[in-house]
């Protein structure tokens, strides 16, 4: 189902931009686009999925369900999926996540209630990153899984079935996304699920989980007690309302086109996005306002807006890792020290990405220092390429988040260019158009 892809430069320039303007309508969200199909195939139920994310990820989880042999068609608004008309197939299915953390863990547990041999793989480094407490908690609930590689990775074999009801724990430390498998999944388990959650990391993941399923006409209890996360999942087919489910805009993706405008002044109109989000990035959006942006809400689009020197910041970035690359470009500009703490939990994602975008940083110029959960970053609001130097070629470690943080980078300072710029096509295929079309 994957489209065909735009073949660009390698390393890529990034146009410097003296500021920025122009409308950009982000693609949908992969956050929801994972969700909104996990659900679907828990349901066992067919759903016209509009406005699905058109990136590596999606591609990949629309061939997993290719594989459990479900039936796809392109529609004009998005993608028919289908359940398989003759039951599960026989013998072992290999499923291929690619380099999808988020699909690996919501496969992991939705195969584990999904009748039939399930063998799920990945990508080199995606075997690298844990599922171990995940394993664990699914076992504890009756899976039956083996491990066929490094202990506590992919690949792994799911014999898929049902779940027991009971009362489960979880070290979510390392991810969210545990908990987010085990809810959607727990909804096909022979009885009611009480989840307990001691520490979780970016929980606003977690609520953009819960108001999916209620979409899907499911609902969850949910409490905290002395800082821990309680969860009641009872038994419940989910149900995309009458069948049709439309995603809302990438708040993660807004995310550059907005820190743009902040970085280099000018104006960006981001259309397509929900008035109220409970996606964890839009938070981002008040960032940018400590830094010293503008932001307003209109009814047709979010404006932000730049201009004056941005303001370094002390961050708890854990609610939206995704974004402490695109904030440590900016402070590379900043006035003043900025610390983004609470993240070490970076390390284990596409790349480690601490390390990654302190490295990269380095090489255009900035004082960084990684930090065992996060970085420092001392601020030269007057960082830019010295007249006739050769361009910086940047490493994107196969990560699509240092690839378009660096590109802001490259934007604001000049004389950088992007190494593997196809990555960006993970989460945001549109990107290199969307910058090219806002700098001035």
């Amino acid at each position: 189902m994957a489209g065909v892809k735009e073949t660009l430069p390698d390393p890529y320039p990034v146009r410097r931009a003296g500021r920025v303007a122009g409308v950009v309508e982000p693609p949908g969200s992969k956050s929801i686009s994972h969700r909104a199909l996990n659900l679907a195939l828990v349901g066992r139920r067919p759903a016209t999925i509009e406005n699905l994310l058109e990136a590596d990820d999606i591609a990949a989880f629309l061939d997993a369900l290719e594989g459990m042999g479900w039936r796809l068609k392109r529609v004009s608004s998005g993608v028919r999926i289908e359940p398989p008309p003759d039951g599960p197939p026989d013998g072992p299915v290999r499923l291929d996540c690619h380099s999808a953390g988020t699909l690996l863990r919501f496969l992991v547990a939705s195969c584990a209630v999904t009748p039939g041999d399930w063998i799920l793989d990945g990508s080199p480094r995606l075997c690298e990153r844990p599922v171990g407490p995940l394993l664990g908690a699914l076992r504890g609930l009756g899976a039956s899984i083996d491990e066929l590689g490094r202990p506590g990775c992919a690949p792994v074999r799911v014999r898929g079935g049902a779940l027991a009801g009971g009362r489960v724990e979880i070290d979510a430390g390392e991810s969210s996304q545990y908990v987010s498998a085990l809810l959607m999944a727990g909804l096909r388990a022979e009885g009611p699920i009480q989840l307990l959650a001691p520490f979780l990391v970016s929980s606003p993941y977690v609520d953009t989980t819960l108001q999916v399923m209620a979409d899907f006409g499911t609902s969850v209890g949910s409490g905290s007690a002395g800082g821990a996360r309680e969860f009641r999942v009872e038994p419940h087919r989910p149900e995309a309302p009458g069948g049709h489910y439309r995603v809302a805009g990438d708040d993660s993706a807004a995310a550059y086109p907005a820190a743009a405008a902040a970085l280099c002044g000018g104006r960006a109109r981001l259309r397509g996005l929900a008035p109220t989000s409970t996606q964890g990035d839009r938070a981002f959006l008040g960032i940018l306002e400590g830094m010293g942006a503008q932001v307003r809400m209109t009814p047709q689009a979010i404006e932000v807006e730049g201009g004056g020197q941005l303001r370094a910041l002390d961050c708890d970035l854990s609610g939206m890792p995704d974004q402490v690359p695109t904030l440590a470009a900016l402070a590379a500009f900043a006035d003043g020290q900025t610390t983004i703490r609470n993240v070490a939990h970076l390390r284990i994602k596409e790349s480690d990405r601490l390390a990654a975008i302190g490295t990269e940083l380095r090489r255009a110029g900035a004082s960084i220092e990684e930090l065992p959960d996060g970085l420092r970053i001392e601020g030269k609001p007057d960082l830019s390429a010295a007249p006739g130097s050769r361009r910086v070629a940047v490493d994107t470690y196969d990560d699509h988040r240092i690839a378009m943080s660096m590109a802001l980078v490259g934007l604001r300072r000049g004389g950088l260019s992007i190494r593997r710029p196809e990555v960006v096509a993970k989460s945001y295929p549109g990107f290199w158009a969307d910058l090219e079309g806002i700098a001035r």
